[in-house]
């Protein structure tokens, strides 16, 4: 149940508008991030991914604002322009296969399942991930995989990834990741702690292992829990 009164028009309508206000956000924050406009593909992605099944039906009536809207368990889905400029900044191929740390409702791992080959999925709340797998399962995503664990660890045992993308700020960049990223792949993730300033940083993989790191831009995410 949506929880709100909708036709397919309307929802299509709302969604078009929601991305036209994020196009006009990247223009408002170029000198920052360096991104000028949004991809075709992250456009297209935004274009047809139905958020407001990917949120409590509490909140559908409100799915296509830009702007972060709780889903329960003390989580938030995060604002549409920052799941496009995540994505544009992973810079993930047809091909890829791409990690996400912090399922939450799932729309994020949605817009990569529209661009990517294959999204591994990682939620360390299992109520969340369980209704996130169940949302994207009847919405037909068959190329994203969601399991319930320590988004910390990453996932080992599907490494390595051509791109990760986490949706939870951490503390500092967990080694784990790093270590499970191919040489050559992006990673996107918010840096800082609950009370400290955040920002949303780029990591590029050198061949030899090291790690370029690149700064984007201020953001404010829930912190990445670590598992039990």
């Amino acid at each position: 149940m949506l929880g709100f009164s909708a036709d397919a028009q309307d929802l299509s309508a709302q969604r078009a508008r929601m991305v036209g206000e994020v196009e006009a956000m990247y223009a408002e924050t170029q000198r920052e991030t360096g991104v000028a406009a949004m991809s075709a593909e992250v456009k297209r992605a935004l274009g047809r991914v139905e958020r407001h099944r990917l949120v409590p039906a509490r909140e559908a009536s409100r799915a296509y604002r830009n702007h972060p809207l709780p889903i329960g368990s003390g989580q938030t889905i995060s604002q549409p322009y920052i799941v496009a400029l995540s994505t544009d900044l992973l810079q993930a191929k047809a091909t890829d296969t791409v990690l996400e740390v912090g399922t939450g409702s799932g729309y994020q791992a949605a817009v990569l399942a529209e661009i990517v080959a294959k999204v591994y999925s990682i939620e360390v709340i299992p109520t969340l991930g369980n209704e996130a797998r169940a949302r994207l399962e009847e919405l037909g995503y068959r190329n994203i995989e969601v399991r319930i664990g320590d988004g910390y660890a990453g996932w080992p045992e599907k490494a390595p990834f051509d791109g990760i993308l986490v949706t939870a700020a951490a503390p500092r960049v967990p080694k784990a990741l790093v270590d499970q990223l191919k040489p050559g792949g992006r990673m996107v993730i918010p840096v800082g702690g609950e009370s400290d300033i955040q920002y949303l940083n780029v990591l590029t993989k050198r061949a030899d292992g090291g790690v370029d790191e690149k700064r984007v831009l201020p953001v404010r995410f829930v912190p990445l829990v670590p598992g039990q």
